[in-house]
């Protein structure tokens, strides 16, 4: 796996103050995406111990939330077990902050049944985070009033309610900015 960037301080990629981890590599080629350069499964760095510590040192900070991990696309097979490790590793030393993941897949469709490896590594890494927002990017569908995602087709996922219910689950909340609003919110 390639890491993109590393965001330390981030507030677009999920609510509160955050560390977001951009992935290498990316085959859904939304139309307009905001991060081309990462669809190249070669481009950044790769993704080492040293890297690993850097992205763990930064959650260390009491007031960063969580962990977001986005690309790039972080379920395409070449980064399923880089992103396990940092998920399972941020889990293990930082229990009480969340964790979201971004995805162009489609929760219900492409991850919710299936078997083999690739679905196990799946739902490995969908067992260590707590809100996933899935779909694709469409241009024809942006709406820059919706928080944490780019188009109406994305929803915010509860993982573990999902998961427990075997259906997709969205995140409980409002999503949409407000003008004016100085809403924060917390999950």
């Amino acid at each position: 796996m390639n890491v993109a960037a590393i965001k330390k301080n981030d507030i677009a990629n999920g609510v509160g103050v955050r560390v977001s981890l951009f992935v290498s590599g990316c085959r859904h080629h939304c139309k307009n995406c905001f991060n081309k350069e990462a669809w190249d499964f070669n481009f950044g760095k790769k993704f080492t111990s040293d890297i690993m510590e850097e992205i763990m040192s930064a959650l260390e900070k009491d007031f960063i939330s969580g962990l977001t991990v986005l690309g790039g696309e972080p379920f395409e097979n070449e980064n399923l077990d880089g992103v396990f490790a940092v998920v399972k590793e941020c889990r293990k030393r930082f229990p009480q902050k969340n964790i979201w993941c971004y995805t162009g897949f489609d929760f219900e469709k492409d991850f919710l049944s299936g078997e083999g490896e690739r679905h196990q590594k799946i739902m490995d890494i969908l067992s260590q985070i707590d809100v996933l927002v899935d779909g694709k990017f469409i241009e024809e569908k942006k709406d820059l009033s919706l928080l944490f995602r780019g188009s109406s087709n994305q929803n915010i996922i509860d993982v573990k309610k999902s998961l427990k219910e075997n259906k997709l689950i969205l995140l409980d909340g409002k999503w949409e900015r407000t003008p004016g609003s100085t809403d924060i919110y917390e999950i």
